[in-house]
């Protein structure tokens, strides 16, 4: 079955290859731009303002959001942080009105699949974390359960909204395990913080399949925890990227260290969050790349 799906973010390291995959297999994407159209594949919108021509959406079966400031490609300051959050909850609060408007006018609607994080949960530890585990207490938990309020209006209007919590994206292009990579080539990619932390990866491959298996299932609703099965510490991941690379990973960059080079951020890169994927594995979804060493080839080869 051919979908219409409208994207926000497509220029994006997911957005991009989401916007590929669709394409490939023959569905037509609507890319939200902020600035004039160039074509009949676009549409513009103004999130800041909170502007999106319901009547665009004509069509349309899915939206896909994922608009937001990048998270840690600066160091932070407190003007960076007010971006990262209002940006997020401007687009998705500006989506969900949209539809709400379309659904009003037109009696459909439109399903909404929701960009969210990891980040909601916190540092955490060895705890094992679901779907049904609380926020934590930190800026990022914070901002992210905002980030998702920002579609109630939607969910009030019985559209359904899935929000995609996504861990640290390996992909040989960019994403998080971009400069992970490019230390373990140089034989500096040993663990971050102690090294004990737990950190929720997923390959770009999978991650734009469970995106795709939300699209295609809009009976799914909620929180979907996109991270492998396969949970590892950071020092595992480390040794696996150096032996992959054939490379030395020992030398530790302690949280002081990371602090003194990124800031604030550091605190985050070294969190702990041990998630597991229950709701997107209860729906059928199965992971291309479940196991870490099968995942680190495919991303070193890649």
């Amino acid at each position: 079955m051919t979908r219409r799906v409208a994207v926000t973010g497509s220029s994006g390291l997911i957005g991009g290859a989401l916007r590929r995959h669709l394409e490939a297999r023959g569905d037509e994407v609507l890319r939200l731009m902020r600035r004039p159209p160039n074509g009949p594949g676009e549409v513009e919108w103004d999130p800041p303002n909170g502007r999106l021509d319901e009547a665009s959406l004509e069509g349309v079966d899915a939206v896909v959001n994922l608009a937001g400031v990048g998270i840690g490609d600066r160091r932070w300051n407190d003007e960076h942080k007010r971006a990262i959050g209002q940006s997020r909850t401007d687009a998705t609060g500006t989506v969900a009105r949209a539809l709400v408007a379309h659904r009003e006018r037109t009696g459909r609607s439109i399903r909404l699949v929701n960009g969210s994080a990891v980040g909601y949960y916190g540092d955490r530890g060895d705890e094992v974390l679901t779907e049904q585990s609380p926020p934590g207490q930190d800026f990022l938990a914070d901002l992210v359960t905002r980030w998702e309020h920002a579609a109630q209006p939607a969910v009030d209007a019985d559209i359904p909204v899935a929000y995609v919590r996504t861990g640290l994206v390996m992909a040989p292009d960019g994403g998080a395990f971009k400069p992970v990579v490019l230390l373990g080539r140089l034989g500096l990619g040993g663990p971050m913080g102690s090294g004990r932390e737990w950190w929720p990866w997923i390959t770009l491959d999978d991650e734009v399949r469970a995106l795709t298996h939300l699209i295609d299932r809009p009976e799914l609703v909620g929180p979907f925890n996109a991270a492998a099965p396969g949970a590892a510490r950071q020092k595992e991941i480390a040794a696996t990227i150096g032996a992959a690379l054939s490379r030395p990973a020992i030398l530790p960059a302690p949280r002081f260290a990371l602090r003194a080079v990124i800031g604030e951020f550091a605190d985050y890169v070294v969190a702990s969050q041990r998630l597991q994927p229950a709701a997107l594995l209860a729906s059928g979804f199965t992971f291309e790349h479940p196991d870490l060493s099968e995942a680190v080839t495919w991303l070193v080869r890649s």
